[in-house]
């Protein structure tokens, strides 16, 4: 990130015709550009522990806070600006929540730098991918009400596994929203990075990115396998358009979820040099207190 590109794409501006053709003729400088804006997402820089972090805004986390800089991070990652027909986001035909985020203070973070605008979701999985069409529809609203943020993309959450045998219905809906545009990819069922990139190759459009969930969070993987997946997304699809999201959180009792430990979070971080990666989730796991482990880890294998 943060390399400039004399590119005349803005975020949300509508990809023309043409601009696919280029695409799709494989001119990799104008791909980046195009996909990327101002930043250069391969650049991951080697001295930070994580470079984005995420926030999954519910009614409880609408006012982010968090020493998340102190690693590295530049990055916001909003899972969404809508959910469940609520909107976080003012001047939409949506209910709008009780509890605003204070846009203008979150942009100004140092965590903040560069926005990822998460658009409309479902918190229950099933129904938002029987109901894309819909969250499209109302993300193409928060998409022209934009927050008050230095928007480096959108990304849209319903989030695709090799389970979902209709995900190949997502691809024409995509196509309706703003550039640069993000998804999410997991695999709970372990069909292994090339058969995931290569399931992955065959519908997504190709100048949308991917981020893929690492699965430690639920022991799906370690992370030496973890980046092995990345690594095979990344032969397949371009590195260009694949990110990291190192799950930052782990099983508790009766199905619930706790913060990883600095132990547990670290070896994660470091497996996955190279790559953009983004902390799940900053407001709920990721406290000033494991900042200071992390670092205090880092200073000692030093």
């Amino acid at each position: 990130m943060g390399n400039s590109h004399d590119v005349p794409i803005q975020a949300g501006e509508p990809v023309s015709p043409h601009r696919r053709a280029l695409l799709a003729a494989g001119a990799n400088m104008a791909l980046s550009a195009l996909l990327y804006g101002c930043s250069a997402p391969g650049s991951a820089d080697a001295a930070a522990l994580a470079q984005g972090v995420v926030w999954q805004i519910d009614e409880d986390h609408v006012n982010p806070h968090g020493d998340w800089n102190r690693l590295g991070v530049t990055d916001l990652l909003v899972q969404w600006t809508a959910v469940d027909d609520i909107s976080f986001l003012p001047g939409t035909t949506m209910q709008t929540a009780q509890r605003l985020p204070d846009w203008t203070r979150i942009g100004g973070e140092p965590w903040a730098r560069n926005v990822i605008v998460g658009l409309a979701g479902r918190f229950d999985e099933t129904t938002a991918r029987a109901q894309a069409a819909q969250l499209v529809e109302q993300s193409k609203q928060l998409a022209a009400v934009r927050p008050a943020v230095h928007i480096d993309g959108y990304y849209f959450p319903v989030e695709v596994d090799p389970t979902w045998k209709d995900a190949v219905t997502l691809a024409p809906l995509l196509d309706k929203l703003p550039r640069p545009l993000w998804i999410s990819v997991y695999d709970n069922s372990n069909i292994g990075g090339q058969a995931l990139a290569a399931w992955l190759d065959g519908w997504l459009p190709k100048d949308v990115g991917v981020f893929l969930q690492d699965g430690c969070g639920v022991y799906a993987r370690g992370p030496a396998a973890a980046r092995e997946y990345a690594d095979a997304l990344a032969a397949r699809l371009g590195k260009d358009r694949v990110r990291i999201i190192a799950e930052a959180f782990r099983p508790a009792q009766n199905g619930a979820f706790r913060a990883a430990t600095a132990a547990e979070l670290s070896p994660q971080l470091l497996a996955y040099r190279g790559y953009r990666t983004y902390l799940f989730d900053g407001p709920h796991y990721v406290s000033d207190q494991l900042v200071q482990d992390l670092l205090g880890m880092q200073q000692a294998q030093k």
